[in-house]
């Protein structure tokens, strides 16, 4: 790793590193720009032609992990990387991990090819459909996976889904059983040895003429398991025209992972990550109306 360096006189970023560091290769100073690597008086820039002045002080971070809110080039977010784990935010419509039709286009392979450059990879803990945006955690080892995904149960996942029509209850409890034989389509059926409890906590945050803001909490972690409960109880999430929708305003499906809460299996203390409800998404609900009626 190249030394810290202090700016004698002003030059473009690009053109004092090759002359400052001529022992790096060019083509890994460009991947250090372009994924937020070098700092300028502490802070992370990628513009090749950032103008440098006397008494700058230029540097390559030494963590080598992506700053928070990194961009990737797929729309994955880096929310935290540290040398045990990764948190994202995975748009919508990417796979998490690869299928037999698509190998590249997933959360998972986007990552791993983003980590190449530091000789790093990631194992999947848990998935997102590829309609639904939001928080994802990925390990950078096999014992940092089995780890959090033995204390997965444990860990607090909240999602927020814009649905359609007015629910009568400001919270409430979603309980069924699901068969996932099927995985295309998951639904509800008497328990069996061919099904699985489903739990959902639901909250009311926002109601409109049309449509509500729901906040949901998994007890459990089934197949589409949110998707079915809201179809079930006659609110099926805008979009997801598999489970009855009749509208798709956003041209996505409306589900959202917000907050993921867990235990970081090596510092053994609560990580807590929040990601809002995309712009498209909470479009969707205004103008907003109070939960409850004002009297």
């Amino acid at each position: 790793m190249p030394k810290p360096c202090l700016i004698a006189q002003p030059a473009p970023l690009l053109e004092h590193l090759f002359a400052a560091w001529p022992e790096v290769k060019r083509k890994q100073v460009r991947t250090w720009l372009k994924f937020q690597a070098i700092t300028v008086n502490g802070r992370p820039v990628t513009q090749f032609d950032h103008p440098l002045q006397a008494g700058d002080v230029v540097a390559v971070r030494a963590d080598r992990f992506a700053v928070p809110k990194t961009v990737l080039s797929c729309g994955m977010k880096i929310y935290f990387e540290d040398a045990h784990l990764v948190v994202i935010e995975k748009p919508e419509n990417l796979l998490s991990i690869a299928s037999e039709a698509e190998q590249e286009k997933t959360a998972y392979f986007q990552l791993n090819k983003y980590l190449a450059h530091r000789r790093e990879r990631v194992w999947i803990v848990h998935r997102l459909d590829r309609e639904t945006s939001g928080l994802m955690v990925f390990a950078k080892a096999p014992d940092i996976k089995a780890a959090l995904q033995a204390g997965w149960d444990l860990a607090q996942k909240k999602y927020e889904a814009v649905v359609e029509g007015k629910l009568a209850c400001d919270s409430g409890v979603f309980e069924s059983d699901l068969n996932e034989t099927n995985p295309f389509r998951v639904f509800s059926a008497a328990c069996s040895d061919q099904t699985r409890h489903a739990v959902t906590h639901f909250r009311v945050l926002a109601r409109n003429q049309g449509r509500t803001l729901v906040e949901l909490t998994l007890e459990t972690g089934r197949r589409h398991q949110i998707r079915v409960h809201l179809a079930d109880a006659g609110h099926p999430i805008v979009g997801d025209v598999k489970y009855k929708a009749k509208s798709d305003p956003a041209g996505r499906l409306a589900l959202h992972s917000c907050v993921l809460k867990f235990v970081h299996p090596k510092k053994e203390k609560e990580m807590a990550f929040v990601s809002p409800l995309p712009k498209e998404l909470m479009k969707l609900i205004c103008p907003v109306q109070p939960a409850r009626p004002l009297t």
